[in-house]
């Protein structure tokens, strides 16, 4: 039976760093089949809040639920196995790992697991489905940036997340990748996925997201569509400051 509500749900969500607030009572609702951004200028809080989401960082204060059950207070370990797979801003691979041990990792630990020949070739299929498939047993030092991006995303699909998040994964590309790494994104949207992706990249957010949570100094500051946070006096505001805005 299909889930009628929220996929992923941020209630009253608040981190504490000693006396540093890095969020302070974040709360929004991630629908089935939905891309949501998280944007808002460096230091906003936007990778705590990934951080949290997917087990990395336990909130001080708050609720994070998947489905109605709640997963802030499991570890990491448990909450990708529930279904949360990410990436992150600075791309982690296994290095003593090929490309395709890299990948086969995610299929064996993830929300399915899968074993043997079927993990190896769901691994193929989805270096296949990022456009990888001919570097499947290349090591992963010899390669470019974007492909490492690539391989680790091929990595967490092979986990078949039901929420995946995206942390800056566009970051670091140059315009060419840039464009191959939209396209990429945006066949995910196409199959249906549920996402939440952190970026800065304005173009990506505006050709990709459903709806957008703008945050500042660890707050929301605005929700809605694209279009709408984007020309908030609020969110200009807190991008370019007082003077520009």
């Amino acid at each position: 039976m299909r889930y009628s509500g929220a996929v992923l749900s941020v209630s009253g969500v608040t981190k504490r760093f000693g006396g540093l607030v890095a969020v302070s009572s974040m709360s929004f609702d991630v629908a089935e089949h939905e891309m949501v951004g998280v944007i808002g200028p460096n230091g906003s809080g936007k990778t705590t809040m990934m951080n949290m989401i997917s087990g990395a960082f336990k909130p001080t204060a708050g609720r994070i639920s998947m489905k109605g059950r709640r997963i802030s207070d499991m570890p990491a370990q448990t909450i990708a196995r529930e279904g949360v797979g990410r990436t992150f801003q600075l791309v982690r691979l296994l290095p003593g790992l090929n490309v395709i041990e890299n990948v086969l990792s995610g299929a064996v630990f993830g929300h399915r697991r899968r074993w043997g020949r079927d993990a190896e070739d769901f691994a193929h299929a989805m270096l296949e489905r990022v456009g990888l498939e001919a570097m499947s047993y290349a090591p992963v030092a010899q390669l470019t940036y974007i492909d490492q991006k690539r391989v680790e995303l091929a990595r967490v699909l092979a986990g078949e997340p039901e929420v995946l998040l995206l942390d800056e994964w566009l970051a670091g590309l140059n315009p060419t990748e840039l464009e191959t790494g939209i396209e990429l994104i945006h066949n995910l949207r196409d199959e249906g996925r549920t996402v939440v992706l952190v970026e800065h990249v304005m173009d990506a957010i505006r050709a990709l997201c459903d709806r957008c949570v703008v945050m500042s100094a660890g707050k929301k500051i605005a929700e809605g569509t694209p279009d709408e946070v984007l020309n908030d006096a609020e969110v200009i505001r807190a991008y370019l400051g007082d003077d520009d805005a």
